[in-house]
């Protein structure tokens, strides 16, 4: 048992976590949440005994082993199966003793726990969980030195694996693992045979890999049983609760307070007045729901959309030295309302391919054709550090829109989903959240016909993914997306393409089979079962042609719904703001035509509001039976 309690802990001046407390039984998968920057990672560094508390105390079992990514991924000229290998600090010590050991009793001793700890089969368990992350038995055998940062990394990892503590810590892991990596990780998580608890934005991750959440939110700690989905409903119920407990506590408040002003100075009331002072304070009160306001994405529609394939390969090479082809045989093509994922490892060319599409590689062989006047936009993750970092927002996007008001500027930067406190921030002092939304908003600027997205959302936490789903749904371009998200792949897009032995084909399965097929011991991605049904796989093509046929189809009514939403929203606010004027008093004494006339307004705008509900029911319902059928 793991048990925090009633700890508090300041960064830099600011409290973080205020008298926070939970705990978590032996063998509990959990998942840390919470928005950026709420405190996630200095709880680690509480747990791990790097940051000290302000107060209370985190008691773990004697002995228990703490285990978590190391800071600096290794670069040395050892090899990846040795480094892997000497993170078993026991293993190592224990076989160093046994080539100096004389001690007959000793010696036993040693092979005896050597035989204990598995010792013997040491090397074939790293090299699994090497090869789960990406690492071929040729590349074990490199030094690290040979690997970019990205693939250290995931050494690091694969050593905390491997040594197996007893609490293993684990912040972002996704964050440097392709589709496939994260896919194989949440396996392994969820057969952990000990205590995790992990920091993620990784919806699927979250849902798959643990059995409870713990969330640091408003600086307190709340455990949750089940996934990330059955959080979210937990959390909806409980802040329902929370909300009619507080009307109804605001409401006897007011009663009792409104007996104590009436009678308070009379002194026949004078003992229940003080009476009801003293049942005031034992009420107490209960505190307000405060819901974060994520800011939504928004991708400006492309001004006119050119005729089917955008874009078409034939026979098509690509690669970045002569005579060297990354990717071959390319055979396709990507229509108007195309909403493609790239599957496959990184390395096997999923960004290059990227890259060819959007007109930043040329072809070595074969042909390319685009659509007239195509308009493409592309993000990547290394985008980040083109930012100018003493820029801020708006100096970004002015530089864009050099004879526009600044008042359009400030519009375009707040459709980004950058709040209005943030626009004057320079590039380097935003957060990576916030450089994303930025960096995207700047790749779909001159509202391009395909928006083209590799591993958008590293730096975004499940609200900003949320809001990112709901901008590529509401799109209507084609999409190209390179993702380690298992859920935003599902939520946004229609066909599956696999990046793989040289070359891009189709994947008629969906994101499921992927993942067993991913899964599943010693078969590649590409080697799909011969076995499988040649009739299954038309009929998988034929469905995402018809969801993709459908969603083209059903665009008008979505639209109209987007507008009816818009429309009752407007209602609300009007209608809000109107209530706050008609519940002052001195409106009815100073202006009683103006009162009556707002009262007017307000029955109008409510008769207004009533008929879009309604008719933005109708609309939702005609729209979902469009999809079911």
């Amino acid at each position: 048992m793991i048990t925090i309690t009633d700890i508090s802990a300041r960064v830099a001046g600011r409290l973080l976590i205020d008298h926070a407390s939970v705990s978590l039984p032996a063998g509990t998968k959990a998942g840390l949440v919470g928005k950026n920057g709420a405190g996630k990672s200095t709880l680690f560094r509480i747990i791990t005994g790097d940051l000290g508390s302000e107060s209370g105390s985190v008691s773990i079992p004697k002995n228990a082993r703490i285990g978590q990514v190391a800071q600096e991924a290794p670069g040395t000229e050892d090899s990846l199966i040795s480094i892997v290998l000497a993170a078993d600090k026991e293993r190592a010590a224990l076989l160093a003793e046994a080539e100096t050991a004389t001690d007959p009793h000793r010696i036993a001793e040693i092979q005896t726990r050597l035989a204990d700890i598995g010792a013997h089969s040491a090397e074939a368990r790293a090299a699994t969980i090497l090869s789960g992350l990406g690492f071929d038995h040729e590349a074990q055998l490199r030094p690290a030195s040979s690997f970019s940062g990205g693939w250290r990394m995931r050494v690091a990892l694969a050593s905390v694996l491997f040594a197996e503590p007893d609490l293993l810590l684990l912040d972002e892991p996704t964050n440097y693992l392709d589709l496939e990596g994260t896919l194989w990780l949440e396996d392994y998580v969820r057969r952990y045979p000990h205590t995790v608890i992990i920091i993620s934005h990784d919806r699927d991750l979250l849902n798959t890999a643990v059995n409870s959440i713990i969330h640091l939110d408003q600086k307190k700690l709340t455990f949750y049983r089940g996934g990330y989905d059955s959080f979210e409903r937990q959390k909806a119920e409980n802040d329902e609760l929370q909300m009619k407990a507080k009307a109804k506590n605001d409401a006897a408040r007011k009663h009792l307070q409104s007996f104590i002003d009436r009678f308070r100075a009379k002194a026949t009331k004078a003992k229940q007045a003080q009476s009801r002072i003293k049942a005031l304070e034992r009420m107490g009160t209960v505190a307000a729901v405060i819901e974060d306001h994520v800011h939504p994405i928004t991708f400006p529609k492309p001004e006119k959309q050119p005729a089917s394939p955008i874009v078409a390969i034939s026979g098509g090479i690509v690669g970045y030295e002569p005579g060297k082809p990354i990717l071959k045989n390319l055979n396709l093509r990507i229509d108007n309302d195309d909403r493609v994922a790239l599957l496959g490892s990184n390395g096997n060319g999923k960004s290059t391919f990227a890259k060819f599409i959007s007109g930043r590689l040329e072809a070595q062989g074969g042909q390319l054709k685009t659509a007239p006047s195509l308009k493409i936009g592309f993000f990547a993750q290394h985008q980040l550090d083109d930012l100018v970092p003493n820029e801020s927002p708006v100096a970004h996007v002015r530089r864009l829109m050099p004879l526009e008001p600044e008042a359009k500027v400030r519009a375009r930067v707040a459709q980004m989903g950058l709040a209005t406190e943030k626009m004057e921030t320079a590039a380097k002092d935003l957060s990576g959240g916030e450089k994303a939304r930025l960096l995207m908003g700047l790749a779909a600027f001159h509202a391009p016909n395909l928006l083209i997205l590799d591993e958008p959302t590293n730096h975004l936490d499940i609200d900003s993914r949320k809001a990112l789903i709901e901008a590529l749904n509401d799109y209507e371009g084609a999409v190209i997306l390179i993702s380690h998200d298992r859920h935003l792949i599902e939520a946004t897009v229609d066909r599956l393409w696999l990046v793989n032995n040289g070359t891009v084909t189709s994947f008629d399965g969906d994101m499921e089979e992927y993942r067993s097929l991913i899964i599943a011991s010693g078969k590649k991605p590409a080697e799909k079962d011969k076995g499988d049904s040649g009739a299954d796989t038309v009929n998988k093509a034929e469905q995402r042609k018809a969801a993709a046929d459908k969603r083209a189809s059903l665009a008008p009514l979505k639209k109209k719904i987007n507008e009816v939403e818009a429309l009752t929203k407007k209602l609300e606010t009007l209608i809000q703001a109107l209530d706050k004027e008609l519940a002052d008093p001195a409106l009815y004494e100073k202006a009683p035509a103006k009162a009556a006339e707002k009262a007017k307004q307000r029955g109008e705008a409510a008769a207004k509001l009533s008929a879009a509900e309604e008719q933005w029911l109708e609309l939702s319902a005609e729209y979902e039976e469009g999809m079911a059928g």
